[in-house]
């Protein structure tokens, strides 16, 4: 939106757009791949997570407002919908991350 709006034109705005996206992606996998502390690959999954929730919400709501005549039915709808798309990312993002280390010299029993 912003490179359209500074006049880059729909071409220039695809380009941009798929330049950050693919940065975005690259920097998401870089954090998973190399970074170890627990907290910092939750953060990352949260910031790509969260966006899909909303997604999920406004795809779910938009096809009951189709379907449901009733407003609270579709509101309700589009939480569960917006709940299993974030639930769904979250899962993608965690299965994606490398295994942690086996410890050395710890006894197993």
């Amino acid at each position: 939106m912003w490179a359209y709006g500074t006049g880059a034109g729909p071409i220039g705005a695809l380009i941009v757009g798929i330049a950050a996206t693919g940065a975005t992606l690259t920097v998401g996998q870089f954090t998973f791949t190399f970074v170890r502390p627990v907290w910092a690959r939750l953060a990352v999954a949260l910031l790509f997570a969260a966006p899909a929730s909303v997604a999920g919400y406004h795809a779910t709501h938009g096809l009951a407002t189709l379907a449901v005549p009733s407003v609270g039915w579709q509101i309700a709808f589009s939480i569960v919908g917006a709940i299993a798309v974030g639930i769904a990312a979250w899962l993608r993002l965690l299965a994606m991350a490398p295994p942690e280390p086996a410890m050395r010299g710890v006894a197993r029993g």
